[in-house]
């Protein structure tokens, strides 16, 4: 019989600061340039995706996370804020990113909890991720996993470098 799997320890969650940044731009530029998950251009630079993880959202209440190993190395981030203004400021929307190194660790599912605890309290009533590539296939079994339901798929929204036009989802719950 072979021993059962070892597991990490669950990340911290904690707000980041911009001092996180060396840590979370790597994996960051990594994930955009593969240009197979993420809907910014692939050859962004480094101050546009800062200004953008650190900037987004403003207007209401917002957040940036990181997730953070027991060795200080930072696993994955997300930020969340509400998705528009006005009659629909009560609809929060976030994004996630972890580490390539650090798939299958539990990494997005802590950030996920942290972020829809946190929308949870921040008074929104549900969350909606605008852009969920439909063949990031981990990444709709983990938002399905807490609770997420695609609501609507635009079909061939989505450029894939791979795998040509594919689908964005729509993905929303209640808080």
């Amino acid at each position: 019989m072979s021993p059962a799997p070892r597991m990490s320890p669950a990340p911290r969650i904690r707000e980041a600061t911009p001092a996180d940044w060396p840590g979370i731009w790597p994996f960051m530029r990594e994930i955009v340039a593969a240009g197979e998950t993420f809907c910014w251009d692939r050859d962004i630079s480094e101050d546009g995706a800062r200004d953008i993880w650190f900037g987004w959202g403003a207007g209401g209440p917002r957040v940036t996370v990181v997730a953070v190993g027991p060795d200080g190395a930072i696993l994955g981030t997300a930020i969340s804020g509400r998705n528009h203004g006005g009659n629909a400021s009560h609809v929060a929307s976030a994004s996630f990113m972890v580490d390539p190194a650090r798939a299958g660790q539990g990494v997005g599912k802590a950030l996920g909890e942290h972020v829809l605890g946190w929308a949870r309290s921040a008074g929104f009533a549900a969350m909606q991720f605008n852009a969920v590539v439909e063949t990031n296939t981990a990444a709709v079994a983990l938002w399905r996993s807490l609770g997420f339901a695609v609501v609507a798929t635009l079909p061939q929204a989505f450029r894939h470098p791979t795998d040509g036009p594919v689908g964005l989802h729509i993905m929303y719950r209640t808080l």
